[in-house]
């Protein structure tokens, strides 16, 4: 995120100083990382938490609509980077097929109805529906083999699908800027407090070599795990309404190549009755460092770091007479989700191999390792009608504009572009309402200011662009 509001303010202000502090000794090494999370170039095309069954009986569509409009402003975006000789996608982008699969009669009920109601729009009219184990095992041969043959299944398909390395997307993001002297990164580095002050924001220093003060005018706070606390130290009013929830999880990881080379899609399932949007199981196709793996998850853990390379003290810390309240009430009204976890730390190799199983019937344990991945701090927010628990993304920001965060466990690099716009329009609206923004925006996102999701033509010509600049191509 920090990445893409960086470039973002440089493409539409060449003349802004800016200054990314990172407190690990290299960028994107925790939340972005490519072994810390999913790594799917989310378009709503498979994850079936986004439709949820609502009181007619129908699925919801507002949802991925919206999430499928993001991914190709990211899209957009990225090939503009591109055809600018400022973004390599081989870096960091592989093309692979979004697969929704399921079993038993009413998951394939639901399924159908899923797929009837989305491919009447623009953005999923490509997506394929299939209940034929022969066509199945084409898509997914390990998923199919050794199944029930008597148990019905069903899928459906999106070739234009995608995995996106976050890490090496942020990294290929910062370089030019670093390049051309646009950016100062300064490693190994933590922000231990900010204060405002007369000329804007003071943030005090921390590293091996000493202290030291920075002012600013402007600060996003796009710290993963680690926002929470540095938006509390921020004093603004708005902070005093959030508290956080670490979640870590893990995976199953498979770097068998042969296992590997027979399964080429992500493929999500649905998620058992009663668990939360985060449950939702997957087996997914993953370049990790260039390295094609296989992983399998996942399963939730607690730790009371918000960062994966944080303190056990971060979530007592994070308490204050602001917010203790509506963390109880949460707890109160999400037995569901406490049960998940509980039930989650209970569980032994051989109850996460039985999980796999269900995906693939034929997986061996030798052939998979349980690997940590990375803390998501779900959202606790203050409301008039108590605390809520908030499972996506929230931008923060304070009445001036002065100073913004990103809270929450966001879908990742997919959206980054429209989340970060929203930060320009909180933030900077003066300048963003100015023609030479609002005509250089146009150039890097063509379809900006527009609804893409419905508009058919419109679609056609942002994806026939972006395709194109960015090369992409269905891999076998």
């Amino acid at each position: 995120m920090s990445a893409t509001l960086a470039t973002l303010l440089h493409e539409l202000d060449p003349e802004l100083r800016l200054l990314c502090i990172e407190r690990l000794e290299a960028a994107a090494l925790e939340s972005s990382a490519a072994v810390n999370n999913a790594g799917t170039g989310h378009a709503a095309n498979c994850e079936l938490n986004y439709t949820p069954i609502q009181a007619d009986g129908t699925v919801s569509a507002d949802k991925p609509l919206a999430i499928n409009a993001s991914f190709e402003r990211s899209l957009e975006f990225w090939a503009s980077l591109r055809e600018r000789g400022r973004l390599d996608p081989n870096l960091f982008l592989h093309r692979v097929p979004h697969i929704s699969f399921v079993w038993g009669e009413g998951a394939v009920a639901y399924l159908r109805q899923r797929y009837e109601q989305l491919k009447v729009f623009p953005a999923f009219s490509a997506m394929q529906w299939s209940s034929d184990d022969a066509e199945l095992a084409s898509w997914m041969p390990l998923v199919m083999a050794g199944r029930d043959a008597q148990m019905p299944v069903a899928a459906t398909k999106v070739d234009r699908g995608t995995d996106v390395d976050f890490g090496a997307l942020s990294r290929a993001l910062f370089a030019p800027l670093q390049g051309s002297g646009a950016l100062d990164v300064i490693f190994g580095t933590s922000v231990t407090n900010l204060k405002r002050s007369a000329d804007g924001w003071e943030l005090q220093l921390r590293s091996p070599s000493g202290r030291r003060v920075v002012t600013t005018s402007f600060v996003f706070l796009g710290a993963g795990g680690g926002a929470l606390p540095l938006l509390q130290r921020s004093r603004i009013p708005e902070a005093a309404d959030y508290a956080g929830f670490p979640v870590s999880g893990q995976w199953l990881v498979c770097n068998d190549p042969v296992l590997s080379e027979h399964h080429f899609a992500k493929v999500y399932g649905k998620a058992k009755v009663g668990a939360p949007p985060m449950s939702v199981p997957h087996l997914d196709t993953r370049w990790i460092d260039g390295r094609r793996s296989l992983l399998f998850g996942p399963y939730a853990g607690f730790s009371s770091k918000f960062l994966k390379q944080g303190s056990l003290l971060d979530l007592p810390r994070s308490v204050r007479s602001s917010n203790v309240l509506p963390m109880l009430q949460v707890g109160l009204n999400n037995v569901s989700l406490v049960r998940y976890l509980v039930n989650q730390l209970r569980q032994s190799d051989e109850d996460r191999m039985e999980a796999l199983r269900a995906f693939l019937p034929a997986a061996r344990d030798q052939d998979w390792t349980l690997s940590v991945a990375g803390q998501r701090v779900q959202i606790i927010k203050r409301t008039p009608t108590g605390g809520r628990l908030q499972l996506g993304t929230e931008v923060v920001a304070s009445a001036d504009g002065s100073l913004s965060a990103l809270l929450g466990a966001s879908p990742g690099a997919s959206t980054s572009v429209t989340i970060m716009l929203e930060v320009l329009q909180r933030c900077f609206p003066a300048r963003l309402a100015t023609e030479e923004w609002q005509q250089r925006l146009q150039a890097l996102i063509p379809s900006y200011g527009q609804d893409i999701s419905v508009n058919a033509e419109l679609l056609k010509r942002s994806r026939q662009r972006s395709d194109a600049l960015l090369g992409l191509e269905v891999k076998s």
